[in-house]
């Protein structure tokens, strides 16, 4: 069985699939490459939003989200950390 996400795993689902599409990506792709409910997506996307890790673009065929500095900041800083974690064996 595999272990639960935990919300900050999450987020970075979320902010590593925004960052492999280059700020081009639309909510269905999200969903999917996050492994989310669509509730779940909403949420979450109403929330790094507001803490401006990333931004809502409105194109003509629909929203697309991308990074904000802030949204590079955290998956660099996350980086780091599992890379810590992993040294130590602590994962």
């Amino acid at each position: 069985m595999s272990k639960k996400r935990d919300r900050i795993q999450v987020i970075y689902d979320i902010l590593n699939a925004v960052k492999e599409k280059d700020g081009k990506i639309k909510p269905t792709n999200i969903l999917y490459k996050a492994n989310l409910s669509p509730q779940m997506l909403n949420e979450y996307l109403k929330e790094l939003i507001g803490k401006g890790l990333i931004k809502e673009n409105n194109a003509k065929d629909g929203k697309t989200y991308s990074l904000e500095n802030k949204g590079f900041e955290f998956l660099s800083k996350y980086k780091t950390i599992v890379d810590f974690l992993e040294t130590f064996g602590l994962n």
